[in-house]
């Protein structure tokens, strides 16, 4: 991992580049420096409320299934792999608190860890996560991401929906194009010093990482989700995680019935944007809990309160899985926004 606290220029990563970026040709050095004193921000109430979460993951509400792999956990199958994204920036900020000052639904992140053949946890593994903010924008790549709120893009002609159809290619792409391990461009180049919305922090003995942030918009032709990476075999040092092997490289989505919720609240109910449904998705495989479905929690009358999203990932330790290895393939209608857009997350 490679990178510093801000605004490094060391941005290894790209969804469904296939061509192998500099990060893909150099994987066992890798480092984080640590993001100042405040890297390491407690989840407070939200840390609380995630808990719990491992247990209801499996239908149940007992806390033992939470606390490790023990004799009675159902082992969960190998999760699916996905295509990185164009917007990955390597280990940019190595903290737990991702939220910055982004409005939105606050989401407590809770994930665990573990050896898709034992079930045992893997404990100080280093976990990325990085996503779009409420109104599809990502950080780092805002002028490239310019989201679904507020209308046209600044350099589209007047008039111009940011929704326009995939066919007709009209100013700034609204995000990342459904691509596949082959679709539409690799990894970009980050156009801004913003690094909202990502971070890295490591696994606790049982496996488990929480992160605070907020609940994801959405953008043109992908459905509702937050990136993620598990590295491990490496070594925590003053400096950061360094070597070792990327394990995974998955995706996490949400269910509808809360995305409908979300879209009601703002600055969610501003965006103008065509939504991707959870179906309509392609990189999602429609395999549940497996492919990178969370369980959420929260309170049905009223989304704005809080979200609890969780699930485990079982993963090969043993294995690299950088995000060009997926076998999801791009639609024809992937294929044509691709096309149409330059850049893709």
């Amino acid at each position: 991992m490679t990178g510093n606290s801000g605004n490094t220029a060391n941005t290894a990563g790209a969804e469904h580049d296939q061509q192998g970026p500099r990060h893909k040709r150099d994987l066992t050095r890798r480092k984080v420096v640590v993001a100042g004193a405040g890297a390491a921000v407690a989840v407070g109430a939200g840390g609380a409320l995630a808990a719990g979460a491992f247990a209801g993951e499996k239908g149940g509400n007992k806390p033992k299934a939470a606390a490790s792999a023990s004799a009675g956990e159902v082992c969960y199958k190998l999760t699916s792999e996905t295509t990185e994204g164009p917007y990955y920036i390597d280990a940019d900020k190595l903290r737990q608190d991702i939220t910055e000052d982004k409005e939105g639904i606050p989401l407590t992140l809770a994930l665990k860890v573990i050896d898709s053949e034992t079930c045992k946890p893997i404990a100080n593994a280093a976990v990325d996560v990085w996503h779009c903010d409420a109104l599809g924008i990502y950080s780092g790549y805002e002028s490239l991401s310019t989201g679904g709120g507020g209308g046209a893009p600044t350099d589209a002609p007047s008039g111009t929906p940011t929704g326009t159809p995939t066919d007709v290619p009209t100013g700034t792409p609204t995000g990342e194009p459904p691509s596949g391990g082959g679709g539409g461009g690799g990894h970009e180049e980050p156009t801004d010093d913003e690094r909202y919305l990502r971070g890295t922090w490591k696994t606790d003995r049982q496996g488990r990482v929480t992160f605070k942030t907020i609940f994801p918009g959405w953008y043109r032709g992908r459905t509702v989700h937050i990136h993620t990476k598990v590295h491990v075999n490496g070594e925590w040092t003053d400096a950061g995680y360094e070597g070792g092997n990327t394990c995974h490289t998955g995706q996490f989505f949400f269910d509808e019935e809360s995305v409908l919720a979300s879209a009601e609240v703002e600055p969610y109910s501003t965006s103008t944007t065509e939504r991707t449904t959870l179906t309509e998705d392609t990189i999602y495989d429609q395999s549940g809990v497996q492919g990178g479905l969370l369980k959420l929690k929260y309170n049905k009358k009223n989304i704005a309160k809080g979200v609890v999203g969780s699930i485990t990932m079982g993963v090969e330790p043993d294995a690299t899985h950088d995000g060009t290895d997926d076998a999801v393939q791009p639609g024809a209608s992937e294929t044509a926004s691709a096309e149409a857009s330059a850049s893709s997350s």
